[in-house]
């Protein structure tokens, strides 16, 4: 009895740090840096700057070599509804020209294709939650092409 339950104490706890062992990042909460009350998985060396827009928006920016750039933006939340946030984040990627397909979609956000020309396909994603008053818009940074695998890396990190 005692042994079973050591085993399903390891079980849970490497469940628990799953997510954070497959992508080799740790957790970085962004509190102290950009009075964000939200955490991502980023590598140890990452670098994060943080901006505001005005009065209206933060932009929060996390990057680390060629494959790891997160862009978040914290605004008031217009409503609470996660499903509608993620409808016109989705609405707003479609009419982007270079848009090309929805590779995996969820509950909070989306994975999708652009293919810029024959020979530059990018990988791109956005993650919408909403904390109190405040709406997060999770994507990658705006410079860069990203491979399927970089975005959905990415996008497995910033989810809350």
């Amino acid at each position: 009895m005692k042994k079973s339950g050591l085993f399903i104490a390891a079980c849970i706890f490497v469940l628990a740090c799953q997510n954070e062992q497959v992508l080799g990042w740790e957790e970085t909460n962004l509190l102290a840096c950009c009075q964000l009350p939200i955490s991502v998985l980023a590598p140890d060396s990452a670098n994060i700057k943080s901006s505001k827009l005005g009065d209206l928006y933060k932009d929060v920016t996390i990057k680390s070599g060629d494959d790891y750039f997160v862009q978040i933006y914290a605004s008031e939340a217009t409503t609470n509804d996660i499903a509608k946030v993620k409808s016109d984040q989705l609405r707003q990627v479609k009419e982007f020209p270079f848009f090309s397909k929805i590779v995996e979609e969820d509950e909070n956000g989306f994975l999708y294709e652009n293919i810029i020309d024959s020979t530059n396909i990018n990988y791109s994603f956005r993650y919408v939650t909403v904390q109190g008053d405040m709406e997060y818009i999770f994507q990658p940074g705006m410079t860069g092409l990203f491979t399927e695998e970089q975005a959905r890396r990415m996008y497995e990190a910033v989810q809350q």
